[in-house]
């Protein structure tokens, strides 16, 4: 059971950082701004009192957003990690596929667009946004980066 865990957690970890070399990637090769954790953090401290602000800016700062929203994003990928070995079962921690890592990939973008985007004040997926339609696409992107992370993870520890 803890070999589960472990590997479970570090599909997640893997499949993160993935996401965050992309990211880098993204920066150096088209000049797109690198993700910036601090917002999220400060969702994160306000989620005790507010899930929707109309603009997270506007919230009263915490001096430890930036490491709190780092910290959140790599706690969000090990959750999903864990979450891909319960419904793909522990068989698929020897033999792993790449469809169960995509499917969830793609589902998890819903959590950015119907709860973290409107929290934040950006909208229903960024809708307040003035290129939503950019931002998706690259959401869309980003998480199937997510997925071969997953599924790459997973091949590289099994």
């Amino acid at each position: 059971m803890l070999d589960v865990i472990w590997r479970s957690v570090a599909i997640g970890i893997g499949a993160t950082a993935l996401m965050d070399i992309w990211a880098v990637f993204l920066h150096k090769a088209f000049a797109q701004p690198r993700p910036n954790w601090g917002p999220v953090g400060r969702w994160v401290w306000h989620l005790r009192s507010k899930i929707f602000h109309d603009d997270i800016g506007d919230a009263v700062p915490y001096r430890h957003e930036v490491a709190l929203g780092w910290a959140f994003h790599y706690f969000v990928g090990i959750v999903y990690g864990i979450i891909l070995v319960v419904l793909a079962g522990t068989a698929w921690l020897t033999q792993p596929t790449f469809l169960p890592a995509f499917v969830l990939g793609i589902v998890t973008v819903g959590a950015g667009w119907f709860l973290l985007a409107p929290g934040m004040g950006a909208g229903w997926a960024a809708s307040k946004r003035p290129n939503p339609m950019q931002i998706r696409a690259l959401n869309l992107v980003a998480h199937t980066v997510f997925a071969l992370g997953l599924y790459g993870t997973a091949l590289l520890i099994r």
